[in-house]
């Protein structure tokens, strides 16, 4: 909940354009107390992937194989198995990525946004807080 939560808050700003088509990857950090409480101490929109240990060379791999299954295969879907030459077959990767799935993906536009959109409709775009940005410095110049 922490999480979906805290995507959840800069909705708008995550992607403001709101291209088709794209995904990202977030790094999250938790501290976790002596009573198991988990407390969010940063978001990183560029995580280290780097496989430094043992324990993280079979996470990450994994990780973004999950990724790319959840967003790029769901609009493109692999080749059937059948279609590809023998000596070629071993590069399919075919199993139910929803059993073998150990991520689970926090926040699906599709599903989530309308909700948010409902609740930030009254909230300034980026570019209307430019415009009178722009205009408070005018204003300000003109005082001088």
């Amino acid at each position: 909940m922490i999480t979906q939560n805290a995507i959840k808050s800069v909705y708008n700003k995550i992607e403001p354009y709101k291209r088709n088509y794209n995904f990202e990857i977030f790094g999250l950090d938790f501290m976790i107390d002596d009573k198991f409480q988990p407390y969010l101490i940063e978001i990183n929109t560029n995580p280290c992937l780097e496989l430094s240990s043992p324990l993280l060379g079979r996470i990450i791999p994994a990780m973004v194989e999950n990724a790319l299954r959840l967003s790029i295969d769901t609009l493109i879907p692999p080749p059937e198995q059948s279609t590809w030459p023998p000596n070629k077959k071993h590069l399919l990767f075919y199993d139910n990525m929803l059993e073998n799935n150990r991520f689970q993906l926090i926040f699906d536009e599709r599903e989530d946004a309308q909700e948010l959109k409902i609740l930030y409709s009254n909230q300034l775009n980026d570019d209307q807080i430019d415009e009178m940005n722009e205009e408070e410095e005018e204003y300000q110049s003109d005082d001088d």
